[in-house]
C-alpha cells in the first residue's frame, strides 16, 4: 500500500516538474511582474523598479483602448464560436452520412486548415480580401457588385478575420464532433424511425442531446482558444482600421513588447486569463445543471 503512492509520484514527477516549470514558475513571475512598473528602465538597471500593487490593474480600467480590446475580442468569441460549432458540426454529419463517399479523403481535406501554418494562410487571405485584386472582390465584381473594403472598414475587418478563423480552426472541432456521431448507438436511430420521427426529429431527439458533452467539451475548448485572438490581426490588419481589429492579446504584445511596460502587459495576462478561467467555468456550471458533465 505504501508503494503505490510512490510509484504515482515517480511516474507523475516528470509531467509535473513540466508543467512546473513551464507553465506554474511563468504564472507566478508574471503575478509578480503585474504588480511592478517594469519596463525598459527596470531592465537596464533593476534600482529602477517600483512595487505598484495594483496601479496597474487600476490603470487599464481607465484605458479607453483596453475596454475595445476587450469588447473586439468579446465580438470575435461570440460571433465566432457558435459559427465555428455550426460549421464543423455540419461538416461532421456530412462525414457520417452514409452517402458520403471517400471519407478519408474529405476528412483529411477539410482537416487541412488545421495544420497549416497560421501566418502564411493568413498572408494568402490578406491578399484574397485585397479591396484592388483580391479573388473575392474580382468574383463580387463579376456578378456586378461593386468592391468592398474588406480589411479597412471597420465595418468589415472584424467579420473578415472571423470568418478566416472559422475557416482556419473547424477541422478540429470536427473531427472531435465527428467521434462522437459515430458512438451513438444506431439502435436509437432505428428506434426513433420506427416511432415516425423524421431526419430533422432523429436530430433534435437523439444526435443533438447524446452529442450534448462533447458539444460542450468543444465549447470550452473554443472559447478559449478564441480569447487568444493574435496572429489574424498582428498579419492581416495590425489592429486597424480604427483600432477595430485591436484585440486583448494584441493590446498586451503592444504594451510588452512596442512600449516595454512589461508591468502593464503582465497585468493584461492575468487579466484575460481570470476572464477565460471565468467564461468556462460558467459553461461548465451550466453544462452540470443539464447534465452534460
Amino acid at each position: 500500500m505504501r508503494r503505490v503512492p510512490l510509484a504515482a509520484w515517480v511516474f507523475a514527477g516528470p509531467a509535473l516538474a513540466v508543467i512546473g516549470v513551464f507553465f506554474v514558475l511563468p504564472v507566478l513571475a508574471a503575478l509578480a511582474l503585474s504588480l511592478t512598473d517594469f519596463d525598459l528602465y527596470a531592465l537596464a538597471d533593476a534600482r529602477n523598479l517600483r512595487f505598484v500593487a495594483f496601479g496597474n490593474y487600476f490603470d487599464l480600467l481607465r484605458t479607453p483602448l483596453f475596454w475595445k480590446a476587450l469588447w473586439n475580442t468579446t465580438y470575435f468569441v461570440v460571433v465566432g464560436v457558435p459559427l465555428s460549432i455550426a460549421v464543423s458540426l455540419g461538416a461532421a454529419l456530412l462525414l457520417d452520412s452514409p452517402l458520403a463517399r471517400l471519407k478519408p479523403l474529405f476528412r483529411t481535406a477539410l482537416f487541412a486548415p488545421v495544420v497549416t501554418t497560421l501566418v502564411a494562410v493568413a498572408v494568402i487571405w490578406r491578399y484574397l480580401f485585397h479591396t484592388e485584386y483580391g479573388l473575392v472582390n474580382w468574383a463580387l465584381g463579376w456578378l456586378g457588385i461593386a468592391p468592398v473594403d474588406w480589411l479597412g472598414d471597420p465595418r468589415w475587418a472584424m467579420p473578415t478575420i472571423i470568418l478566416f478563423a472559422v475557416w482556419k480552426s473547424f477541422g478540429y472541432n470536427m473531427v472531435i464532433l465527428l467521434a462522437g456521431l459515430q458512438a451513438i448507438p444506431p439502435e436509437l436511430y432505428e428506434a426513433a424511425r420506427i416511432d415516425g420521427a423524421g431526419r430533422w426529429r432523429q436530430f433534435r431527439h437523439v444526435t443533438l442531446p447524446m452529442l450534448g458533452p462533447v458539444l460542450l467539451l468543444v465549447a470550452v475548448i473554443t472559447v478559449s482558444g478564441y480569447f487568444q485572438l493574435f496572429a489574424e490581426p498582428y498579419v492581416m490588419t495590425r489592429g486597424d482600421p480604427l483600432q477595430s481589429t485591436v484585440s486583448v492579446l494584441y493590446f498586451m504584445f503592444e504594451e510588452g513588447f512596442k512600449w516595454w511596460n512589461l508591468g502593464r502587459a503582465s497585468a493584461v495576462a492575468l487579466l484575460l486569463f481570470a476572464i477565460v478561467v471565468a467564461v468556462t467555468t460558467l459553461m461548465l456550471r451550466l453544462g452540470r445543471r443539464k447534465g452534460l458533465v
